[in-house]
């Protein structure tokens, strides 16, 4: 605070809000001077009362006198349910301003996602990615900002935002450096908790604070009182202000406003007054000055209460049953009483409404309706809000608040609510509708299916709470045949992100046993597979390879649980190291002329994205890298398109980044993968999403030869054991064991490399390229042992031709002619480059290409090599190749 007296056009508010409005000021300018600058938030916290929404007013002011767009919206504590509500305020009107076509052509490809939760497009009929409308709606005012250069977003009562307003809040936030706006939030410092609080608090973190914002000190009071009872109010009687009031400006000028209308005057022997004064200011003494207006005005000012936005005098008419006359006369009344408003924004649409004076007032008002009353009337406004055709999403918020009275309509509701906030990316919003469904509660014939539907909504934000919602269900009447598989399937996944794998195979196994429908237990059976496929540990079902082989045996593919478990047994070759031939013929009878199933899909529901997932990894390890390329770009593109930003999107980038690294293509394998930690990072850590990225973030800087590097990224990510219990490509032992041994630690590296060994023996999995932890031991042990390096060798040659492809043959060769000297060195050498130069694995022929080089002393080699490691990113491939060449180890 500098000065007690304020500048003569602010609000009274502002008074020694000097330095918070020069930080206003510099932020309007610095927005307005380049089309380019990085966007900026600022953030006005303090209690209520201590003016944020006029120095919000100031912000407006100064920001319009310089020719800005300004947009405002503002939280509201009834209103903390209904998903969007916020930022449908913020960025609605510009939308609905535009054609379709034009709305359309400017969002692109984010209409379809970010247009339902704006309100101004159709939901789909498949559930959104919550992720991806986020990363939507921030597209869509980066894109405003743009258009409406220079655009000021401002968010007044922030702490009463709905969850998924907040939620786009902190994501807006964190990207301000790309999009030239202005931002500014007012927020209690309280009144929020969870994850309201956390994306609120991130948001701030990512501003600059606007003040922290505190009461006016007894020489402001006295200048605030003077300046609107004049200056002969006496010393005392501005101190007795500034005592009732404890500084609060609100509570300030509201007082003084009473003062006025009372005619009391301003002097020291009137002073005992101001108490009962401010008592009828707020709180029991609001309400008896509410009850003085009349009953048809206190009945108004409830309706409006209730609705808490949308405040016209037509739809609070109809809910406080008055007439179309009696209303605008209460309108008027309550607006004279300083009880409501007409909002600032009084030339943009909506100027029709009505808002109530201060967030305080609503919620005196609120509070002041008998409970039976408020919860009636809040049934009424669900109906008229229905009547008006604003869809069950719009009433749910309503029907929240009644008693549940056995009311089969209202679970109907409240089902479609759901369904539609899932259609918008609002999964909680569906939650709290089926979880108060439940209270109605449903019929016995339909119960088991709201708990199935409230499962569905609550997969991938708590799977914990999901997996008793659908424990239950299968354990009551209602859910039989394709209902009951659908919904074990569910508990199943439910499961495994819950990191409960053991008993998601338990789960399926056990309801596969008692059902007798063979196409339902088919299904089951191959869910059985899939959660025993990606399972790393160490507990499987006895024989499981043999009657799976047995199983897909008889499978031609015609239909998806053949397919299914087609591709399960070709994964499931791949990783015990099979014939890669037969492996990439159990993946091509999967498919439906060369591409995927309907119903298997990437963005498909009913089996996940586990299977394909599956069936890519199968043909990236048996050197079909075209084939898994297509797959992953193509889960990329799907992913994208509908707008899953979330893990989803995660795995896909990471699994691009896999076929880049496959290929030899490193720098594009880093960038893919670094762009899925990023958005890994956003969902969690210690997700096997999260491992796959990680991992194949450390091979690729390994392979580029960026060991420094690749130490930072495992460090900071926390690349080390507890692995997690679902199966990560390459598996990251090995890797992380030849991490250690680049970094000096070779003991660690050789135990990690040892751990590698037991935990493959024990699945089975043999495949010498998706654990290659044979040959890096057997590196690692050339001096110390030299005998047991020798054995591993052969033994991973022996697997390598087993499995038969050039990559795996030509790397076993590889690591036997780095054991040996001489001129068996040189013809093992080149027996790898034969056959990783037929490999799709350019980095690993360029490293044979340098290795052969160097063992036989050939500069032509060496060059080759040096050139295939430069054009594969392979940084220390080609120092070495240099270093070779420089120091006559060639020719």
């Amino acid at each position: 605070m500098t000065e007690v007296r304020r500048a003569g056009t602010a609000s009274a508010s502002l008074w020694e809000r000097d330095e918070e409005v020069a930080t206003i000021t510099r932020a309007v300018d610095t927005l307005c001077a380049d089309r380019s600058s990085p966007g900026t938030l600022l953030e006005a916290r303090g209690e209520a009362g201590v003016g944020k929404t006029a120095l919000l007013a100031e912000a407006r002011r100064i920001a319009e006198a310089r020719g800005c767009t300004v947009w405002s919206a503002r939280g509201g504590e009834t209103l903390r349910s209904v998903p969007f509500n916020v930022v449908r305020q913020l960025l609605q009107p510009a939308l609905v301003s535009m054609l379709p076509e034009e709305a359309r052509e400017y969002l692109g490809d984010w209409y379809d996602i970010a247009g339902p939760a704006l309100g101004i497009a159709d939901p789909g009929e498949r559930q959104a990615d919550p992720q991806g409308v986020c990363d939507g709606l921030v597209a869509a005012v980066r894109r405003l900002a743009r258009r409406e250069w220079p655009l000021v977003l401002m968010i007044d009562d922030a702490h009463w935002a709905d969850q998924e307003t907040l939620r786009w809040l902190a994501a807006l936030a964190e990207r301000l450096d790309e999009t030239s706006v202005l931002v500014v939030v007012a927020r209690r410092p309280g009144d929020v908790s969870g994850d309201n609080a956390r994306h609120l608090d991130a948001a701030g973190a990512m501003g600059r604070p606007l003040g922290p914002l505190n009461g006016l000190t007894p020489d402001a009071t006295a200048g605030l009182t003077r300046a609107t009872l004049g200056e002969h109010a006496e010393a005392a009687f501005c101190r007795e202000v500034w005592a009732v009031t404890g500084g609060n400006p609100y509570e300030t000028v509201e007082l003084l406003a009473k003062v006025q209308d009372s005619e009391l005057q301003p002097v020291e022997a009137e002073a005992a007054e101001l108490r009962d004064l401010n008592r009828s200011a707020r709180g029991g003494g609001l309400v008896a000055r509410l009850e003085q207006l009349g009953v048809d005005s206190t009945r108004f000012a409830w309706a409006a209460a209730i609705l808490g936005g949308g405040i016209t005098v037509d739809m609070v008419a109809r809910l406080a049953t008055l007439d179309r006359a009696d209303a605008a006369r209460c309108a008027e009344l309550l607006r004279g009483a300083r009880i409501l408003s007409v909002p600032d924004d009084a030339g943009q649409p909506g100027a029709d409404e009505l808002e109530f004076v201060h967030p305080l007032i609503a919620t005196a008002v609120y509070n002041s309706i008998p409970d039976a009353l408020r919860t009636a009337m809040h049934s009424i406004a669900a109906q008229l809000v229905t009547d008006s055709g604003l869809g069950a999403a719009a009433a749910s918020r309503h029907l929240l608040k009644v008693h549940p009275d056995d009311d089969q309509e209202v679970v109907a509701q409240l089902r479609e609510a759901a369904r539609e906030h899932l259609a918008v990316g609002a999964p909680d919003a569906a939650r709290r509708c089926l979880e108060r469904a439940l209270q109605e509660p449903p019929l016995p014939a339909s119960h088991a299916r709201v708990l199935f539907e409230l499962g569905c909504a609550t997969l991938l934000t708590a799977p914990a709470t999901t997996i008793g919602h659908l424990r239950t269900a299968l354990a009551m009447p209602g859910l039989d045949g394709e209902q009951r598989v659908d919904a074990v399937f569910r508990l199943s996944q439910a499961l495994l992100h819950n990191d409960q794998l053991e008993e998601a195979v338990r789960t399926v196994e056990a309801e596969a046993a008692r059902t007798p429908d063979p196409s339902a237990r088919l299904r089951l059976q191959a869910a059985q597979y899939m959660w025993e496929g990606i399972h790393a540990g160490e507990t499987s079902s006895p024989h499981r390879s043999a009657r799976l082989a047995e199983l897909a045996a008889g499978c031609t593919g015609r239909d998806n649980a053949e397919r299914a478990l087609l591709i399960l047994r070709g994964f499931d070759a791949m990783t015990h190291g099979e014939s890669a031939e037969e492996v990439v013929e159990l993946c091509d009878r999967a498919l439906v002329n060369g591409r995927l199933a309907p119903g298997l899909g990437w963005t498909d529901t009913e089996w996940g994205l586990e299977l394909p997932m599956m069936l890519a990894s199968s043909y990236a390890y048996t050197d079909r890298l075209d084939r898994a390329e297509a797959l992953f770009t193509e889960a990329l593109r799907a992913y994208e398109s509908a707008g899953w930003s979330g893990g989803h999107l995660a795995l896909a980038h990471a699994y691009v980044g896999l076929g880049h690294r496959r290929r030899g293509r490193l720098r594009e394998a880093e960038q893919s993968l670094r762009e899925s930690l990023r958005i890994a990072e956003r969902v969690g850590r210690g997700l096997p999403l999260y491992w796959s990225a990680t991992c194949n973030l450390v091979d690729t800087l390994l392979a580029r030869g960026h060991v420094e590097e690749a130490r930072t990224v495992a460090e900071q990510y926390g690349f080390a054991p507890p692995y997690p219990s679902t199966i990560v490509l390459p598996d990251p032992r090995p890797v992380r064991g030849r991490l250690l041994i680049a970094t000096g630690r070779t003991k660690e590296g050789v135990n990690e490399l040892e751990a590698a060994e037991k935990a493959a023996a024990a699945r089975g999995r043999h495949n010498p390229v998706v654990v290659p932890w044979a040959t890096e031991l057997a590196r690692a042990l050339a001096g110390e042992d030299p005998g047991r390096a020798a054995r591993l060798a052969t033994d991973a040659r022996r697997q390598a031709e087993r499995f038969g492809t050039d990559t795996a043959i030509g790397e076993a060769l590889r690591c036997a002619a780095a054991l040996e000297t001489g001129q068996r060195a040189v013809r093992l050498a080149a027996q790898a480059v034969t056959y990783l130069e037929a490999s799709p694995c350019q980095y690993e022929h360029a490293a044979a290409r340098v290795e052969y080089g160097i063992a036989a002393r050939s500069a032509a080699e060496l060059n080759r090599g040096l050139a295939l490691a430069d054009s594969c990113g392979a940084d220390g491939l080609v120092a070495r190749a240099r270093e070779a060449l420089a120091v006559g180890h060639a020719g």
